[in-house]
């Protein structure tokens, strides 16, 4: 497996674009709904470095790709949020955990519209400047979907926490010691078990994979590029 710096240099700066927004917006929701955790602790920033996890951002992406995982994902630095200190904590936590998807959504369609600038790009950088926001419409798109699985410590699991019944939502919150590890069951050992079993148990993955192709078009048709 070749991977070049052309390739890396397609990928590299879309996924840095796609965490850091996504990680500030939680940050800067948080601030704007009562809670100046974040914004105390410099990580309502565009700057990449502030958001970066080693492990979940780097390795373990890497590893799943070499390995030839069914579904990649990663994470970022989880932004710091005291959702006590919330103008209205269980309601203002659902707030908080959506701006990060709803951000990678916003971004997708950005690069979606500037695909109609491409004509006025010098000649010599469309290639890169196109295959960029190929990977930045991709990459935004799956980090929304991937991120919205109602499992905490996912935002959609902190959505859910916040909207289910309080018999409901308790059982679910503490859920989130644990969250990456079931992820990790759901997406990759499942799969591989079934494979041994003979039987496909990649049905997460396949859903996933299902909604984010649909979303993808829903967002091409809107930006007239369908």
């Amino acid at each position: 497996m070749n991977i070049s710096l052309y390739d890396i240099s397609v990928w590299i700066f879309p996924i840095l674009i796609a965490i850091t927004f996504h990680e500030a917006a939680h940050g800067f929701v948080a601030y704007r709904l009562g809670d100046d955790t974040a914004w105390q602790l410099g990580r309502v920033s565009f700057n990449p470095f502030k958001h970066i996890d080693p492990f979940g951002t780097v390795i373990l992406p890497g590893v799943l790709f070499l390995a030839h995982s069914p579904f990649l994902f990663g994470y970022a630095k989880p932004v710091p949020v005291n959702f006590r200190n919330l103008n209205h904590p269980r309601l203002d936590m659902v707030w908080v955990a959506l701006a990060g998807p709803a951000t990678n959504i916003i971004l997708a369609v950005i690069a979606a519209l500037a695909f109609h600038a491409l004509p006025w790009v010098p000649a010599e950088a469309a290639k890169w400047t196109a295959d960029n926001l190929k990977n930045a419409f991709l990459i935004n798109i799956v980090l929304a979907i991937f991120n919205m699985m109602p499992i905490p410590p996912l935002d959609g699991g902190r959505v859910a926490v916040g909207l289910l019944p309080r018999v409901l939502a308790y059982p679910l919150s503490r859920l989130e010691p644990y969250g990456i590890l079931i992820l990790l069951g759901l997406l990759i050992l499942l799969p591989v078990i079934g494979a041994q079993l003979g039987l496909n148990l990649d049905v997460i993955s396949a859903i996933l994979r299902t909604l984010i192709g649909y979303v993808g078009s829903a967002l091409l048709f809107i930006t007239g590029n369908a």
